[in-house]
Formats: structure tokens, C-alpha cells, sequence
């Protein structure tokens, strides 16, 4: 088992504190306190960008058009306690509404992860201490957004990404 590196300078945005020691291990996601459930994310923002899906195949293709709300250089919602006042559709992730989600959840997602049996990435802040390996680790839409308000429903398609992972 690694030690959580030493935290970052930068204060994590999530609150991570006086969380039980690697609880995402040994408690199911149906059983983890609301903090715990919300210390799983990692801030990559990825499931903030806008997806396309084909109606015929059913995939699911990534854009960085991302959500009016994402900050793209935090990769964090700007309003994320009132989102719902500006964003309605924003889905609100539980574990049980989880896997009816699944299939357009980033692949490298804490709770798709746990969901499947996987382990947390290296670079996850609850093992690195720091909220910023995300971004270091190259996997966060950090700086690689656009904002939905400015680019036509219709244009979409031309700023469709590989996934960071």
C-alpha cells in the first residue's frame, strides 16, 4: 500500500478531510457517507464536456464543449451546490443512479472504477494528497475546453476528442 503523498500548497477544492483511511477499498459505494461519495471525484471534468450519441450505435462521442458552469482550467463547476438552478438536466451522480450512467462516464472515473471492481489510479487525490495530479497526470480536460455558449449546437461534431487517460 503507498502513503498519500505530501498535499499540494494549492487547498484540494473538494473537501477531503477526516475521511476514513482509504475507505474507497473496503466500503461499497452504496454504503459511503455523502463526503466520502463526493471525495471520489477527481476533478477531471471530463464528465462536464458534452457528449454525442448516435442514435443508430449508441456510442458515445466526447467534445470539449463543456458545460457553461465548468471553470476549464480548475475543471471544476463554478456553481456546483446551485447548479441546478442554471443547469437542470445536470445529472446529480448517486450510487443509484450509477449504473444507468455507466455508459458515458469517463473511462478513468473514480466511480466507474470502484463500480467495476478497479482499483484508483496512481494519480487520484485521494492517494496523491494532492488535488492537482489529475491535471499533471494529463487525464483532466484542463485547458482544453470551450464553452458551450459559444459554439452552435450543430458544430458539435467538429470538436470531437479522444478522451484524456
Amino acid at each position: 500500500m503507498s502513503n498519500p503523498r505530501t498535499p499540494s500548497p494549492r487547498t484540494d477544492p473538494i473537501d477531503r478531510s477526516g475521511l476514513r483511511p482509504r475507505f474507497w477499498e473496503n466500503v461499497s459505494l452504496n454504503r459511503m457517507t455523502q463526503k466520502e461519495w463526493e471525495a471520489l471525484c477527481d476533478g477531471c471534468g471530463k464528465c462536464c464536456l458534452n457528449k454525442l450519441e448516435d442514435e443508430e450505435t449508441g456510442e458515445v462521442a466526447l467534445t470539449r464543449v463543456a458545460c457553461r458552469l465548468l471553470d476549464g482550467h480548475s475543471c471544476l463547476c463554478s456553481q456546483y451546490p446551485i447548479r441546478h438552478q442554471f443547469v437542470p438536466e445536470c445529472i446529480s451522480l448517486s450510487a443509484k443512479n450509477l449504473e444507468s450512467h455507466l455508459y458515458w462516464m469517463p473511462e478513468t472515473c473514480a466511480y466507474r472504477l470502484l463500480h467495476e471492481g478497479r482499483p484508483l489510479f496512481h494519480w487520484h487525490p485521494l492517494i496523491s494528497g494532492d488535488p492537482d495530479s489529475v491535471h499533471a497526470a494529463g487525464v483532466s480536460a484542463q485547458d482544453i475546453t470551450v464553452p458551450e455558449f459559444e459554439i452552435d449546437e450543430e458544430d458539435w461534431e467538429d470538436y470531437i476528442i479522444e478522451e484524456p487517460t
